[in-house]
């Protein structure tokens, strides 16, 4: 890991920003696009021969200065900086090992949300838990269990997500952050190997480097049964789980999305599943809105 795979993400980056981006002057007849490695060197302050051999994985021991100082000249933000350190191995180690158990406690907490949708993720994006409306928000899918599965080789994803571009270039993003963390970073990669043999579309973003963690954005999706659905979330990390996250739906009172997951929670009640993480099936009959 580390030298290689931080190479590899550092030159990407390098041709997403632009002179302009970092205040300086392009010359006319400029032939590339993004900064050269000289630029970066530069504004980074470090000699152009060190950054060569770092993009080519020749050093393998940058400074946590250094990588600082890298980030800074490609203008990376938090999420993007993390990155960089993990993949270099300077990330803070994790104490308490990785699990996909959930804790007992959270299997009441979902299940008191009868009209809120939550679910518990982990890094790789696997849908480790859900209560009873969430299954019937996804119950579109023929099966609840990995979100960048069910985006990008479920044929019901493109009708789901009503902007299928944006949630799949934010479903790549989030899950190129599973990559750095040593107990994550094997799941992570077959689930990769997976995709890109499955899909042509998780190739090309995959391909980007785009790194980002959940935001707190409003997400618009089209139920088969309740029609057309906007629902802020939020993401709150596990505490004594590493990795894992819960997610929490809701939509504005007052708004149609509103009075449409009130009834998909009335109809989750009718569709009660033998377990909360079984991923089968709901079917939920069409209801008048």
């Amino acid at each position: 890991m580390g030298s290689t795979e931080l190479g590899i993400f550092l030159a990407s980056r390098r041709g997403h920003v632009t002179p302009d981006d970092v205040g300086l002057t392009s010359r006319p007849g400029r032939r590339v696009s993004g900064l050269r490695r000289e630029e970066v060197a530069m504004l980074a302050g470090v000699s152009v021969d060190y950054y060569a051999r770092l993009e080519q994985g020749r050093e393998r021991n940058p400074s946590p200065s250094v990588l600082n100082a890298i980030a800074g000249a490609l203008n990376l933000d938090a999420d993007l900086s993390e990155h960089v350190f993990r993949l270099a191995d300077l990330a803070p180690a994790e104490r308490q090992p990785v699990r996909d158990s959930l804790d007992p406690s959270l299997w009441g907490l979902l299940a008191s949300w009868a009209h809120t949708p939550a679910l518990i993720i982990n890094r790789q994006l696997d849908i480790l838990a859900h209560n009873d409306i969430a299954a019937a928000l996804y119950s579109d899918f023929a099966r609840v269990d990995n979100i960048v599965r069910m985006t990008f080789t479920d044929p019901a994803g493109r009708d789901f997500f009503a902007d299928w571009a944006r949630a799949s270039e934010a479903c790549v993003a989030n899950l190129r952050l599973a990559f750095g963390h040593p107990r994550s970073h094997e799941n992570a990669a077959a689930l990769v190997a997976e995709m890109q043999a499955a899909s042509a579309e998780f190739r090309l973003l995959w391909g980007r480097h785009s790194v980002r963690g959940k935001t707190s954005e409003a997400k618009a999706f089209h139920h088969r049964a309740v029609g057309d659905l906007v629902l802020g979330f939020n993401a709150f990390d596990v505490r004594g789980s590493p990795g894992q996250q819960l997610i929490v739906y809701q939509a504005v009172a007052g708004t149609s999305s509103h009075d449409k997951l009130r009834l998909l929670g009335a109809l989750a009640a009718t569709n009660v599943d033998d377990h909360p993480t079984s991923g089968r099936r709901h079917e939920i009959k069409r209801m008048p809105i």
